[in-house]
């Protein structure tokens, strides 16, 4: 019987989130008739105490999603759900990702870092957020000047509280969100349906996302075409060496164009998580999801190569 253990917690500040997910995750595997041991921890050197054949990471933010964790699997050769150190620090960067996906041809909204001692460089509206965490943490909307003000101050108290945090100005694009979900299959990445959000309160922030019960969520949104987002997920995840799971997002604008805002390499599984929304849609069920990924990790341990290559869509 495999024995998965399954890594939740962390310091930062989607612990909740990823205690959350992490045990949906537990639970899912022990359903499916694998042996899976939920770990909270804090620190990263508790991780050569705890025994597994395999780790599913469920964390969030730099720490456990950011690439030190990665570093320390991958020195000690263990098989682990998720991306490598590199891929993890590039997606985990909001800034790094942009330029990559501009490298790429996609379009993303111009953004620029903002420094705390400076005036913002960019008139609103625009979007103000860490460039280093996930979850919408720190988000800030910014339709006047007043909001600007208001948001500069934040991100000031912020550094205060996290130092070596950065903040990125982005331009705010009107439009429809979606999300672009990949899984791999026999290692290749391929596209999950693509899911709609609507927000009740109109911006898809942290409350929206774990708290609130009224955000829509509608996976094979009728009149968007999914076929060049998921080209363009797939175009900058195999670029940055992303495998076993991501999940990209967009605006789509008022003339039908996609814009990418961000990619994450381990995405949420709490019940209002998109990627099991996704994979649900085609058949997958959440245990059979998170059995699948415990699967091609372990199939993937054995001549890892960063990236991966795919242009197929999941039927």
């Amino acid at each position: 019987m495999t024995h998965v253990a399954v890594l939740g917690g962390g310091p930062d500040m989607e612990r909740e989130v990823s205690i959350e997910s992490s045990t949906a995750v537990a639970k899912a595997l022990n359903d499916a008739g694998l042996r899976a041991e939920l770990h909270i921890i804090d620190t990263l050197d508790s991780l050569a105490h705890i025994a597994g054949d395999v780790i599913f990471p469920v964390l969030h933010g730099r720490w456990g999603e950011g690439g030190p964790l990665q570093d320390i699997l991958e020195r000690d050769g263990r098989p682990y759900v998720g991306c490598g150190p590199f891929a993890a620090r590039t997606c985990m960067d909001k800034i790094a990702a942009k330029l990559e996906a501009a490298r790429l041809g996609i379009r993303t909204p111009p953004a620029c870092l903002f420094n705390h001692n400076d005036r913002v460089a960019m008139d609103p509206p625009l979007v103000m957020k860490p460039a280093l965490e996930g979850s919408s943490v720190g988000l800030s909307i910014c339709r006047t000047h007043g909001d600007v003000e208001r948001a500069v101050e934040f991100a000031r108290r912020d550094l205060v509280k996290n130092p070596g945090q950065v903040t990125m100005v982005e331009r705010m694009i009107a439009g429809r969100e979606v999300s672009s979900p990949l899984i791999s299959k026999d290692g290749k990445l391929v596209a999950l349906p693509i899911i709609h959000i609507a927000p009740a309160q109109g911006v898809y922030d942290y409350e929206a996302k774990y708290k609130r019960d009224d955000t829509v969520y509608t996976v094979e949104p009728a009149g968007i075409d999914a076929a060049p987002i998921q080209a363009d997920t797939l175009k900058l995840a195999n670029a940055i060496g992303v495998r076993h799971l991501c999940r990209a997002d967009y605006i789509i604008d008022e003339a039908g164009r996609h814009w990418l805002l961000e990619i994450n390499t381990m995405p949420g599984f709490t019940s209002h998580s998109l990627v099991p929304q996704a994979a649900l849609k085609t058949g997958m069920a959440m245990h059979e999801l998170c059995v699948h990924l415990v699967q091609e990790a372990m199939a993937g341990l054995k001549g890892r190569s960063g990236a991966l290559h795919s242009s197929e869509t999941a039927p």
